[in-house]
């Protein structure tokens, strides 16, 4: 709660730094010889000391107390002598005195307790001065940040900056290797201090540059930070790279820096750069007026300028402001340390090895040409704080840049304010002190219970200082504060306060980075250790802030408390009480207290104890001190405690108490489970499968006592009201009261009393046990007798408590209580559970309203009342449910969940939800339309013959059980699921499913097949016209237009794209609209004939709201145009006949204007149709199309033998010749001409018996006789003149032949036949038809009995 220092680090060999800094001046001329290997970090200077020294490794690796011991006999501050600087990031210490220097970088360590701490370790140790008698005056080290995306905050490496008393600045990496050296000045470094990118607080507040300032005794050089970063990352990878090929020399870029004078000082010892500011107008006129007088004019924009502040004498502090812009910045040539230099020193260290020589008074040379320095540009002081006998030390600025913390030789410490320029507070009696600042930033938590929550949050400031003549450490809160902490340390301890962070980073680069920096730090030079002081914001509020400060932190420290998992109970509740009564401010302690119910690792008797301690405490203090609600908590949690306490012991408690009393009214249940019971063991088998769950949410895992805590509310008249949050919760607080009941382990009439006595309504009790017995329907159904016997008990128990049934209630009015239970069950989806419910609620629901009825009448009359007859009502339908849940149940071969439903869910479904069920059902089967008309066959089979078939088959499968499920739900609803009805559901279902998904056109087929299974032909007509116009007529529109547009049968691309299906699922979506199409036209035909159906519910289910069915939908669909259904039924065939065939054509130009206007309308409208004679253009491109189509027929049953039956489907179908002459007629082409071109391409293909079949039916005999006289001859030229096979016997008969014929058999060409290896005797029988045919006076009949001889003379050789 309040400040303290903790240790974070520890450094490592103590003793070898200081023998490496302090040894004696003989060893170090030794050390001088090569300065270029140092530069290199070819470093011996610890292997050199240790062997001076006469050390050995293992006297390194002493423990702690030992290097105490060591150091402490020295007795001399040898830290205070040396220069120190410490990394921000606390990964780098470096220690310089005189022209050494040693880097200690952080390494992990394991101690002996196995935990791993952070240790600084030497890395590094040699000399960095190069020019003769120059000492360190200064150094610093700066974290600069990586460039990587990937990055997070921290550094990519640290660069170390010297400063020299010869003027030189030079720049090192962590290994000591020497990047670059500049020489800016030629007076000695006075001080290095650094300022880096922070996130402004505030939107007013000016973003600052980073920036390197070098303090010289009259001048002050300032290098912009984006150049120095530039510059030092060219150096490195150029130092990499050098090192590694010896690569030429990349002059990186120059640094950009900026060269003041500081005047009318006299002796300046340190500075601050503070950044650039912005005078306020008012301040702007006073200055213009004290600096130019009375005449003096304003700019209209106040100018940015520098700020500097100075320490030292004459004045003691001084300001001065450099305006942007009056100096132009300088361009320093970087002196480049890195790769001449590097390569020459690696070969002259090479050539040292190999025993070669090298000339070095080039590299003398060139280290004595000083580079040029650039004159610095005059800055006059502004002003300052003069007082002749003081001097300044040292000067601190704060991180808010506001403030600066100034030492003095007086001993005293001087805080100033930088605005204004004046000293606000002064402390007395620190001499040689040290300064830090620490800013801190208000925690979240203490954040949210304030009410400025919304604005950013606050930042305290504190003054850190450091006085090691008295050996003690203060904090100071500021400006005015009072000192939070002071610790006694020791008196040679050194502070370390950066003053910045990362270089490098900026707005951009910056978001999401969490920089971990230590802004102060002690470090013990005695021990070794570094310890940073922490403060908590609190204590820079004021006493009555500090004290809810105070209690936030005493929260935390109990949530750390809670949080942590190796406490004991014991330990974890004196802990938890000290904390609870130590907190003052009521809001935050019942805050703590919230906290502590709700953490789930504490135990009951543990909030138990500290509760009634807490309460005891409440008690004793005065009634106006105290917040009411604090103690209404403490008793109202304690109620709840006890109670789940009693809860939980009951629970394990045998129930030894007789369940006799109020079993009366269950006489008869037996016979309903007895009825029900098949039902529920099929049931049973379906729901009983295993599942896989998880184990936290398993219903037997113990209720924690927070969860109950939760669920429950006390109210102000001392009742206990239930929360409902999440049906999981609701449900694991009804198992943790009613399970053990239900299951017979706990007594039931105990629980129930206590319950009652705890104030709980009976109304939300009974919610909670219907709950529970419905989400545990399995483990019910396996002991279904017994788990109603309890369910009866408590329900009774339940009821007889006082406001569960009303006493003033009618019995020919409707309970509100009995109304409870049965909107449960009609809601839920749990159909066994909610019928042994509804069984059991109905006995005792009668038995109440006899007993009401006994009390008031007195007389042996049967009590009826609406309640009862409700209660009938909805165990009929519970029923129902029951059988209609266990058909859904039935495993699907595609797998998925199966369907659940429940009374609601049926009649918000409307008159048709039941059939909607089952036909979804039937879907998810994939059960056959014929299956399904057998199943429901059978149900009209009277029941003495069915239950003799049932009897006959003792090993049924699972098929045979469907279906017998199947007629139950059929003879449970006879109207909703008539033969009619599921048809129609059916059909609409498929319909739908093929809409989803097209390329599943067996969806279609098996739609229309339950189409064609309606009797009713009103119902049939209306769902043909609901199917066409909602699914159908769309899809096939786009197909007769892009058939169309491409002239012919479109590729499966094109279909994919037009219709959204590909190309063999748009053949069989065209025969799909033939067959609907020509359902439509039989149906029209039949309504006149039959009247309507009427439409019926049962009587359980008259109630139903909701849409209506779909036989209900499709009686109330106008009638449809006959004419219009043909015409679209004509042009579906066309396009079917196309897609079958891939016959070209474009199907809409072989209709006229009249035709094409009247596709794709309305079919229920009066359309103008074509009528009369037809174009002879369009009709002979109608007879094209045909011809074209029965060719193609003939080409596809090529395969097929004469005598093998034809498939009834696909384009070998059989009827696709009838088909053909039917269109002829409704086009006006001729049907003869299509008979005889049949007649002719079958004997092309070969197909003789066939083609007699159809010649039977031509009428025009003399013109097939003349088609087939040439096909006959093309045969007969084929065997005589073009088969490799000639005979001599058919050369002789050629020669036999008349000239005549002859001639004629040479000028036919065979190559016309498809089929030209004919046998004789069939081209025998062929003639012989001709000859029978062709009338005598037919001017080809003597060619065709030359024909008949030559084949007979023929067959007779053979």
């Amino acid at each position: 709660m309040s400040c303290s220092l903790l240790e974070f680090c520890r450094l490592q060999e103590l003793r070898t730094v200081r023998d490496f800094l302090f040894q004696s001046q003989k060893i170090e001329p030794a050390e001088n010889k090569n300065p270029t290997d140092n530069e290199l970090s070819w470093d011996t200077s610890d292997w050199e000391s240790a062997w001076d020294n006469g050390e050995n490794p293992e006297e390194n690796s002493t423990s702690t107390t030992t290097v105490e011991e060591e150091t402490t006999g020295q007795g001399e501050p040898w830290l205070q002598d040396c220069v120190v600087s410490l990394s921000p990031c606390s990964d780098l210490l470096v220690v310089a005195r005189d022209q050494k220097a040693v880097f200690l970088s952080a390494k992990w360590r394991t101690d002996d307790s196995g935990r791993e701490a952070m240790t600084l370790a030497v890395s590094w140790s040699g000399i960095l001065g190069t020019e003769e008698g120059e000492c360190i005056s200064s150094a610093i080290s700066i974290p600069l940040a990586s460039q990587k995306r990937s990055s997070t905050g921290r550094p990519d490496w640290t660069c170390v900056v010297v400063g020299f008393t010869s003027g030189y600045v030079r720049f090192y990496t962590e290994s000591g290797v020497l990047l670059l050296a500049q020489l800016l000045h030629e007076d000695p470094v006075l001080r290095l201090k650094c300022r880096t990118y922070e996130i402004p607080r505030h939107p007013g507040v000016t973003e600052q540059h980073e920036e390197l300032s070098i303090l010289y005794p009259a001048a002050l050089v300032t290098i912009d930070g984006f150049s120095l970063f530039q510059s030092l990352r060219a150096c490195r990878n150029q130092v990499a790279r050098a090192a590694a090929a010896g690569s030429d020399v990349v002059p990186p870029p120059p640094l950009a820096y900026k060269k003041w004078g500081l005047q009318e000082m006299d002796t300046i010892v340190d500075h601050s750069s503070v950044g650039v500011m912005t005078l306020c107008v008012f301040d702007q006129m006073k200055n213009a007026s004290i600096l130019g007088g009375f005449h003096a004019s304003v700019k209209g924009s106040p100018p940015a300028m520098s700020q500097y502040v100075t320490v030292g004498a004459g004045p003691y502090t001084g300001f001065y402001y450099a305006v942007e812009g009056s100096s132009q910045p300088l361009l320093s040539h970087v002196a480049l340390a890195v790769a001449s230099k590097l390569t020459s020193a690696l070969f002259s260290a090479a050539s040292g090895w190999l025993g070669w020589n090298k000339n070095k008074n080039e590299e003398e040379v060139a280290q004595k040409q000083k580079p040029k320095v650039e004159a610095a540009t005059p800055l006059g002081i502004r002003f300052g704080l003069p007082d002749s006998r003081r001097h300044g030390e040292s000067i601190c600025l704060s991180p808010c840049n506001t403030l600066a913390g100034v030492t003095d030789d007086f001993g005293r410490v001087t805080l100033l304010d930088l605005a204004r320029g004046i000293a606000i507070r002064m402390w007395k009696g620190y001499r040689d002190a040290q300064l830090g600042w620490l800013q801190v930033q208000e925690e979240r938590g203490d954040r949210e219970h304030s009410p400025s929550a919304t604005l950013p949050r606050r930042h305290a400031l504190f003054l850190i200082i450091y006085a090691p003549r008295r050996g003690i450490l203060e904090v100071w809160a500021m400006q005015r504060g009072p000192r939070v902490g002071a610790f006694t340390v020791g008196k040679h301890c050194r502070l370390l306060y950066a003053g910045y962070r990362l270089m490098g980073v900026n707005s951009v680069t910056s978001q999401g980075w969490q920089l971990h920096t230590q802004q102060v730090c002690l470090l013990d030079p005695i021990t070794g250790a570094l310890r940073t002081v922490n403060i908590p914001f609190h204590l820079a509020l004021s006493d009555k802030k500090s004290e809810r400060a105070k209690d936030m932190h005493l929260v935390k420290k109990l949530s750390a408390i809670l949080k942590s998992r190796d406490v004991d109970p014991e330990t974890l509740e004196n802990e938890a009480k000290s904390v609870l009564l130590e907190i003052k401010h009521p809001a935050i302690k019942k805050q703590a207290l919230e906290s502590l119910l709700s953490n789930r690792n504490t135990p009951v008797s543990c909030l138990t104890n500290i509760l009634c301690a807490l309460n005891d405490t409440l008690k004793e203090q005065a009634a106006d001190e105290l917040d009411v609600s604090l103690p209404q908590l403490c008793s109202s949690q304690l109620k709840l405690l006890r109670l789940y306490s009693d809860i939980q012991q009951l629970q394990s408690a045998a129930d030894t108490q007789a369940c006799s009393d109020n079993q009366d009214s269950l006489d008869g249940i037996e016979d309903e489970l007895s009825r029900v019971g098949p039902v529920l063991q099929r049931y049973a088998q379906f729901t009983s499968k295993p599942s896989v769950s998880f184990a936290q949410d398993s219903p037997d895992s113990p209720l924690p006592v927070q969860a109950f805590l939760s669920q429950m509310e006390c109210t102000e008249d001392g009742e206990v009201k239930v929360i409902r949050r999440s049906e999981a919760e609701w449900s694991q607080l009804g198992n943790f009261l009613f399970w053990g009941c239900l299951c017979g382990r706990s007594p039931l009439h105990k629980v129930c009393d206590t319950l009652q006595q705890a104030g709980i309504s009976p109304q939300q009790l009974l919610c909670l046990l219907l709950s529970v017995w419905l989400q545990r329907e399995k483990e019910t159904l396996q002991k279904p007798a017994e788990t109603v016997r309890h369910l009866h008990t408590l329900l009774v128990a339940l009821s007889n408590m006082k406001g569960a049934v009303e006493e003033s209630w009618d019995p020919q009015s409707v309970s509100p209580w009995w109304q409870q239970i049965r909107s449960t069950c009609i809601q839920s989806h749990n159909a066994a559970a909610s019928l042994l419910a509804a069984l059991v609620a109905h006995r005792a629901a009668k038995a109440s309203i006899t007993s009401r009825a006994d009390s008031k009448l007195q007389s042996e009359w049967e009590a009826v009342s609406l309640e009862l007859e409700q209660w009938v009502v909805c165990v009929r339908q519970l029923e129902d449910v029951l059988v209609l849940q266990t058909l859904l149940l039935v495993p699907s071969p595609q797998g998925g969940a199966a369907a659940q439903c429940s009374i609601k869910t049926l009649l918000e479904g409307g008159t048709g939800g039941i059939a909607d069920s089952v036909s979804k059902w039937v879907f998810r089967q994939s059960m056959e339309p014929e299956r399904l008309q057998e199943i429901l066959h059978s149900r009209e089979i009277p029941g003495e013959d069915q239950q003799e078939q049932m009897e006959g088959k003792k090993d049924e499968d699972d098929a045979d059980r469907t279906a017998e499920l199947l007629v139950a739900v059929c003879k449970r609803f006879p109207h909703s699921l008539s033969p009619d009805m599921l048809f129609a559901h059916c059909c609409w279902e498929y319909v739908v499913q093929w809409n989803k998904d097209p390329e599943e056109s067996r969806h279609l087929s098996v739609a229309v097949e339950h189409l064609k299974l309606i009797s009713s032909p009103h119902i049939q007509l209306g769902i043909s016209t609901m199917m066409w116009s909602t699914f159908i007529v769309k899809r096939f529109s786009a197909a007769a237009f892009l058939m169309e547009k491409v002239g012919k049968a479109p590729k499966d691309r094109l279909c994919r794209r037009d219709v959204g299906m590909g190309d063999k699922a748009m053949t069989f979506f065209l025969s799909c609209c033939v067959q609907l199409l020509q359902i439509l036209m039989e149906a029209d035909s039949a309504t006149e004939e039959v009247p309507a159906p009427e439409l019926s519910v049962e009587e359980a289910w008259t109630g139903a709201e909701g849409p209506a069915s779909i036989a209900e939908l499709a009686l109330e669909q106008r009638g449809v145009h006959y004419p219009l259904v043909q015409h679209h039924c004509l042009l579906a065939s066309l396009l079917h006949a196309a897609m079958s065939f891939s016959v070209k054509v474009k199907p809409l130009s072989l209709f006229d204007s009249k035709g094409k206007n009247a596709f794709f309308r309305d079919l229920t409208t009066i359309q103008l149709m074509p009528s009369g004679d037809m174009d002879p253009i369009l009709v002979s491109m109608r007879q094209e199309f045909l011809l074209r189509v029965l060719t193609g027929w003939v080409q596809a049953i090529d395969e097929a033998p004469n005598s093998s039956p034809l498939p009834s489907t696909g384009p070998k179908a059989d009827w696709w010749p009838s088909l053909c002459l039917e269109l002829g007629t409704l086009l006006q082409v001729n049907p003869d001409i299509l008979r005889r071109h049949l007649v002719c391409e079958l004997y092309n293909q070969g197909l003789d018996l066939r083609a007699e079949e159809v010649m039977l039916e031509v009428e025009d005999k003399d013109v097939l006789g003349s088609q087939l006289l040439v096909l006959t001859g093309q045969r007969l030229s084929y065997s005589l003149l073009h088969s490799q096979s000639q005979t001599q016997t058919a050369m002789e008969l050629l020669a036999r032949l008349p000239p005549t014929l002859c001639t004629w058999l040479k000028a036919m060409d065979p190559s016309e036949l498809r089929s030209p290896l004919i046998p004789l005797p069939q081209t025998s029988r062929l003639v012989s038809r001709l000859v029978e045919m062709l009338p005598e006076n037919h001017a080809q009949y003597s060619l065709a009995l030359h024909l008949l001889e030559a084949v007979d003379v023929l067959i007779t050789d053979d």
